[in-house]
């Protein structure tokens, strides 16, 4: 997985783990600007699957920037994005919206 990732995101890790009996590598990008290029350059290279995980909207976050860094780089690993759908999203906690996202453990 890439990205800022919160508390449901260190549940399902561990849950998939567990009960998928899979390996999962987390890599941490603080910063979208400018993309660490030489990280994301040993993960194109090392895996078939990436997910990311932001609590931003998916649609030009930092999602989309990874796509557009494995694609210029001719990498093709099936990426998958998590984040929040472009469209209006209700008010409410943090807790409420990640369920309305599709972000929590649930989802």
């Amino acid at each position: 997985t890439l990205g800022p990732i919160g508390n449901f995101a260190a549940k399902a890790i561990e849950r998939a783990e567990k009960e998928k009996n899979i390996s999962i590598a987390q890599y941490d990008l603080r910063f979208l600007k400018p993309l660490d290029e030489e990280m994301l350059h040993e993960i194109g290279r090392s895996f078939s699957r990436i997910i990311t995980i932001e609590d931003g909207i998916r649609k030009g976050g930092m999602g989309t920037a990874i796509l557009e860094f494995m694609s210029d780089n001719e990498y093709t690993p099936h990426v998958h994005r998590i984040g929040v759908p472009d469209k209006f999203v209700e008010h409410g906690t943090i807790q409420e919206l990640y369920h309305l996202c599709g972000m929590d453990e649930e989802g």
